[in-house]
């Protein structure tokens, strides 16, 4: 799985001691991830889904200035991942209000997840619709919702993932609190760190939406300033975190647009057959594999065998 990290809380979360663990990273013949940490916008205000700011105009401004700048540059496809319903809403219906929607729509559709299952459906084969057209589309999602746990954003239904905020749980929930008391009683962990293990889980869950081949590339866009800090960020998978370097932390918006912009000049360039072979295994390479991991048990020592516990004597004789 992509989205299994960090590894070190599944023994504590499962109670088992692990035999074998090892954590792998993407084979690829090219950077095909650009992650990009926005923290603040253009104007230098921070920007964060926080409880205290998430509602500010400033904040809500931001990210819709964030979000028509990326309508402007990506083409194709872009799915947008909130934090909740109801946060969505509420950002949604301000954007309205100051025109932001009206400024995306001279760019690209606009499609929403609901509630209702069938809404979205119609929702997603429209927006593939749009894509296939050329007119390009953006969808609204939510990050804990059925878009992000299952449907994938491929080639050109998905040039870039914006997640706005850290996805964490209402922590007011009476489930969640008895299950955070559990966890802390019974296997010792702390509240926060399995907050940040499940926030991060699921971003990762929307960042995977967007590469799903050897050839697919896409533009991540974690906008909210926690994502920068190391104890958020070193939650992250190691597919993410190979790509993410101290350059692309802490951008403002026009810093990330100027990134995005050189990625997909690099991206739009052709594949060379050569390179992809290379991480590539066909037939003749499996073999070689498998014969080098033939030679490397033959040459291992023999494990030790167990003792075997010996055959009690049989009885004595009775005495005469």
């Amino acid at each position: 799985s992509g989205t299994l990290s960090p590894l070190d809380l599944y023994p504590k979360l499962l109670n088992f001691a692990p035999v074998v663990r090892a954590s792998l990273p993407m084979s690829t013949f090219r950077p095909c991830i650009l992650p990009l940490v926005v923290s603040k916008g253009d104007d230098q205000r921070k920007v964060s889904t926080r409880f205290e700011s998430r509602d500010g105009t400033d904040v809500v401004r931001n990210y819709g200035g964030l979000l028509v700048q990326l309508c402007e540059v990506v083409p194709d496809g872009l799915a947008v991942f909130f934090t909740s319903y109801s946060y969505m809403e509420r950002v949604v219906q301000q954007w309205d209000h100051d025109g932001t929607l009206q400024r995306i729509l001279t760019r690209k559709l606009i499609f929403v997840e609901t509630k209702d299952v069938l809404e979205t459906t119609l929702a997603l084969e429209n927006y593939r619709r749009a894509c296939d057209s050329g007119r390009g589309a953006v969808f609204f999602s939510i990050a804990r919702g059925k878009v992000a746990e299952g449907i994938d954003f491929d080639r050109h239904y998905g040039r870039c993932v914006l997640n706005i905020g850290v996805p964490f749980q209402y922590t007011q929930s009476h489930v969640l609190r008895t299950r955070l008391e559990f966890l802390r009683s019974k296997h010792n962990i702390q509240e926060g760190t399995f907050l940040t293990f499940d926030a991060l889980r699921q971003t990762a869950q929307c960042v995977g939406r967007v590469v799903r081949s050897k050839t697919d590339y896409g533009v991540v866009v974690l906008a909210d300033d926690r994502f920068g800090r190391k104890d958020k960020r070193s939650k992250l998978p190691g597919w993410v975190r190979q790509f993410l370097s101290d350059a692309q932390l802490d951008l403002s918006t026009s810093n990330a647009l100027g990134a995005v912009r050189g990625f997909l000049r690099r991206m739009a360039q052709p594949v060379d057959d050569r390179d992809l072979k290379q991480i590539l295994v066909d037939e003749r390479r499996l073999r070689e594999l498998l014969a080098d991991r033939a030679r490397e048990n033959a040459c291992a020592p023999p494990p030790i065998p167990a003792p075997v516990n010996p055959a009690p004597p049989p009885p004595a004789a009775p005495a005469p």
